[in-house]
């Protein structure tokens, strides 16, 4: 199979998007597919290939507040001739927005099959960076680039929800998968813990981008607990303002690698605080290192952790409650031990070679079903919860 793959974003910039399609590219190279990735970036930005998959950089610009992030403005006709060049039997839009969505509109007029993931909920994240008031235009461009897809790809079952609502018709689950072997209780490190909490203190762990769509700030409520050590991992535009915030916290900065895999296998539980996340992948890599996660009940974590048994949901905002379960698990080590022991056992078959096998199977659906929803560049506006109060510009 030929996959063109077209990203919104992609190395050097790690994050979730990378992370996934890292994956996806292991396993089409496996299967000895041809594949090419176009992703914003310069001239500069390496690498040029990454498992066997050419890498081709168009413009991009930084976002101001955010510059390791890159955005790809522009037309379609460079797009257009890329994928003509290459192509492909099936074009891959990886959290399609603005390269994304010039990605639909060219791989619409040579009528290639696409399928779009969604993975991020950017309309949402607006507001957050103080773009208020723009949220219901930014819905309508998400719905806009998914019904000129082929089919659409949502994480999770409450992703699923919002793109139906938003009028969505041809959209699948299709979730992550997870590296049971590198994300292994076995990682756990006494040497690690002592060097991040000397005093011997229980360890509540963060891992993510320090953004501001993250909400790492809420965890300001535990920064005080009894006997315990807040351990931040990440870096970002946030770092700063929130060593303030959090100045009993231990800042570890950005890991990789083993170094990653003995940091959460290291936790004593895991907070992840992001009302945002369609998904979150490093929810996951705590359950598989036996590691009970505390969660926001919104989005992916919905789908990922099960309350009262592999770890605890809470309210979205109710930072009290957030701070009730902490003391709970700290203070309990048979059911720490318990929810720890069940979230290995909820993940251990979610490995990253079916979820791969489970992508190829849409790719096949898509190859057989080409046409979107919506021809042309039609745009309507709409919000996640009144698609039936839409209207037509």
């Amino acid at each position: 199979m030929r996959v063109a793959i077209i990203a919104e974003s992609f190395l050097p910039n790690m994050n979730g998007v990378t992370h996934s399609l890292l994956r996806v590219l292991d396993h089409l190279a496996d299967r000895g597919d041809e594949v090419l990735i176009i992703a914003p970036g310069t001239r500069r930005d390496g690498p040029k290939e990454v498992a066997g998959a050419r890498i081709v950089r168009v413009p991009s610009i930084a976002l101001p507040k955010y510059r390791r992030v890159r955005v790809a403005p522009g037309g379609v006709s460079r797009i257009k001739r890329l994928l003509e060049n290459f192509n492909p039997d099936v074009v891959h839009l990886a959290s399609p927005f603005v390269l994304g969505w010039r990605g639909v509109l060219a791989a619409q007029s040579l009528d290639l099959p696409t399928v779009a993931i969604y993975q991020t909920e950017v309309p949402a994240y607006a507001a957050r960076y103080g773009m208020h008031g723009i949220e219901a235009m930014l819905w309508s461009h998400v719905r806009n680039i998914h019904q000129h897809a082929s089919l659409t790809l949502a994480p999770s079952s409450y992703t699923l929800d919002q793109l139906s609502e938003l009028g969505v018709a041809e959209v699948d689950l299709w979730a992550r998968g997870v590296d049971s072997s590198r994300f292994d209780p076995s990682h756990r490190s006494e040497a690690w813990r002592r060097s991040v909490a000397p005093n011997g203190e229980k360890i509540i762990g963060y891992v993510g981008r320090l953004a501001a769509e993250k909400q790492v700030e809420d965890l300001a409520v535990l920064d005080d607990v009894p006997g315990s050590k807040l351990v931040i991992v990440g870096d970002g535009p946030w770092r700063a303002k929130l060593e303030r915030v959090l100045p009993n916290a231990h800042f570890a900065g950005f890991l990789g690698g083993d170094a990653l895999s003995q940091a959460v296998a290291s936790f004593d539980l895991m907070v992840a605080p992001g009302e945002l996340e369609t998904f979150c992948q490093t929810i996951q890599e705590a359950m598989a290192s036996e590691v009970p996660v505390i969660a926001p009940a919104r989005g992916g974590p919905l789908d990922l952790v099960d309350s009262s048994h592999t770890g605890w949901l809470y309210t979205p905002k109710d930072l009290a409650a957030m701070r009730g379960h902490v003391m709970d698990l700290l203070g309990d080590e048979v059911k720490r031990r318990a929810f720890g022991l069940a979230s290995r056992q909820q993940v251990l078959s979610r490995s990253w070679k079916s979820v791969c096998s489970q992508l190829i199977g849409h790719y096949s659906r898509a190859i057989e079903n080409p046409h979107p929803q919506v021809l042309g560049r039609g745009f309507t506006v709409a919000t996640p919860t009144t698609s039936e109060d839409s209207s037509t510009l």
